[in-house]
């Protein structure tokens, strides 16, 4: 696979770099009149989607290649064809269309002007010398070729990085404040039990790695797949009992040094219930942050580690806090 576009035309109109050379159908069609008739006009062009359109070109739905050859000769193009196609206006750029291919991971878009269709943006716009795009490791290999590409063109500017990071830093930001507001609430308990302030790095410190190794993980795996809620609960659930899993190992390691060092069950105890509790929230919502930053059109990359890492912070210095003061029967401050 050859070098990606070139690294200006990010910001130009799509419809540049649009071809039109796609195939048409009509919803009135057959399978067996439009395969008919494909083969009398041969299209010139590689063929990715069929495009059903009216008489005045306007687009009425899209016919996956598949579907098309797999369906009965005897059906109506109309009842094959999928509608709600998503679409790229003719007033967007070349960074829009990049967007739409890593949100979406489809082959083409029709570019269309009002109810019009003008033409499509190819994937191939992206890189050259593709042979055979329904390999899927290929596939997946040219649409992180585009995010690496648009994610190196985004920041090479420092104001234009500075604004796509700054606004997810003021999330560290506010879960500092929140998280000294939280130990204010409770500082009655910290001065009591000075214990409990010894061990509150080592515990945000887990939940915290481990919110960051969830996120990181669903970056990787989330790649290529659509984005879908169905596919997401079962994920979900099997990281948060990892994390279940790694909060009890930590939190018992943990636990137990404490009881060494200060022979008290109750701190321990404290520990292992403030560290599991902790590391099975943030697995879980490390992982799921990135998707659904994904859902909402934000950038995953750039916005699932700070958000996670506040999560995590409030979430285990609130399960620590309030079940010290159970356990140790301090009140909180007024």
């Amino acid at each position: 696979m050859s070098a990606p576009l070139p690294d200006d035309i990010l910001d130009q109109p799509v419809t540049q770099y649009m071809r039109f050379d796609f195939c048409r159908l009509r919803a009135g069609q057959t399978v067996a009149e439009a395969l008919a008739d494909l083969r009398v006009h041969q299209p010139q062009g590689r063929i990715i989607y069929f495009y059903v359109m009216d008489d005045d070109d306007t687009l009425e739905g899209v016919v996956p290649t598949r579907r098309l050859l797999l369906s009965p000769p005897d059906a109506k193009i109309r009842e094959i064809m999928v509608t709600g196609v998503i679409t790229v206006p003719s007033e967007a750029t070349v960074r829009d269309a990049c967007n739409l291919f890593l949100k979406h991971k489809y082959l083409a878009f029709p570019v269309m002007h009002g109810p019009k269709m003008l033409g499509i943006v190819d994937v191939e716009l992206f890189a050259e010398g593709i042979d055979d795009l329904e390999r899927t490791k290929q596939q997946e290999d040219l649409f992180q070729l585009i995010g690496v590409h648009l994610t190196a063109q985004e920041q090479a500017s420092p104001l234009t990085g500075f604004f796509s990071r700054f606004p997810w830093l003021l999330c560290n930001i506010a879960g500092g404040i929140l998280a000294a507001v939280l130990s204010n609430f409770f500082s009655d308990l910290l001065a009591a039990v000075v214990a409990l302030a010894l061990f509150t790095p080592v515990v945000l410190a887990l939940s915290e790695s481990v919110a960051i190794q969830s996120v990181t993980l669903a970056l990787v795996v989330l790649h290529g797949q659509p984005d879908c809620f169905r596919s997401l609960t079962p994920r979900v659930i099997r990281e948060g009992t990892t994390g279940l899993l790694l909060g009890l190992a930590c939190g018992a390691i943990i636990a137990l040094v404490a009881l060494a060092w200060l022979g008290q069950p109750r701190v321990a105890l404290c520990l292992l219930t403030g560290i599991t509790a902790g590391v099975t929230a943030s697995a879980a919502f490390g992982l799921s942050m990135p998707m659904l930053l994904r859902m909402t059109g934000r950038d995953p990359q750039v916005a699932a580690g700070p958000i996670a890492l506040v999560v995590a912070d409030m979430v285990t210095l609130s399960v620590y806090f309030s079940v010290a003061q159970w356990l140790l029967g301090q009140p909180a401050a007024a």
